[in-house]
């Protein structure tokens, strides 16, 4: 069998992505409107023009496309924080605070619905559970790593037990991105609860700090 050419093998790819693009678009664009349970793959197809058959060639099924989307979320967020980089000496603990909650607030903003409908969702659905849960492992491990070295440095946080102190202050932060009526309320502006969550990030971990904007 003679090789493909590789400008069509380019084009071909070239379309693929341009469909499997499509699919996760419709999946974000139908959860501004209804619940994931709701979506089916006949639905999801439809919205992004592309056969069942299609769809099953680049997704497992709907769950797929959700962690396929919360999976290019984490990469978002390694890349805002710099991979999660450790406080440098120019940069107060104030600063480091506004920078991981801002990124992680750049992210939910981002891919809202999706990450507001997947938060709402974790309570009564498993395989959204586990891909949420799977995403925040990530994300706390890398948190944690940086936390410990402040300790090492001698930053005193409010609890010598890190990981449950940062998975903690992570889902809090989750709850309040996604804009949960109980951490922001109703008809009230949301960036009051972030603005608490950073002095929640920095009270966590700087609890005993001298100083924490210099």
């Amino acid at each position: 069998m003679s090789a493909v050419p590789e400008s069509e093998s380019e084009t071909r790819r070239s379309r693929g992505d341009r469909q499997r693009d499509a699919i996760v678009a419709a999946v974000r664009e139908l959860l501004g409107t209804k619940p994931f349970a709701d979506l089916s793959v006949s639905m999801i197809s439809e919205r992004a023009g592309v056969a069942r058959s299609g769809f099953y060639f680049y997704f497992d099924s709907k769950y797929d496309v959700l962690a396929y989307i919360v999976k290019d979320a984490l990469t978002e967020l390694d890349a805002l924080t710099h991979n999660f980089a450790p406080r440098d000496p120019g940069e107060s603990p104030a600063a480091f605070a506004k920078r991981m909650v801002g990124s992680a607030a750049a992210v939910f903003t981002t891919n809202d619905p999706v990450m507001a409908a997947c938060t709402a969702a974790r309570n009564t659905d498993a395989q959204i559970n586990d891909i949420m849960n799977d995403f925040e492992d990530l994300v706390i491990a890398k948190i944690v790593a940086v936390v410990e070295e402040e300790v090492r440095n001698g930053t005193r946080p409010i609890s010598d037990d890190i990981p449950a102190l940062v998975r903690m202050l992570t889902a809090t932060s989750a709850w309040t991105l996604s804009q949960d009526a109980g951490f922001v309320g109703r008809n009230t502006d949301p960036q009051r609860a972030v603005d608490v969550l950073e002095r929640l990030w920095l009270h966590a971990l700087w609890g005993t700090a001298a100083s924490w904007e210099g």
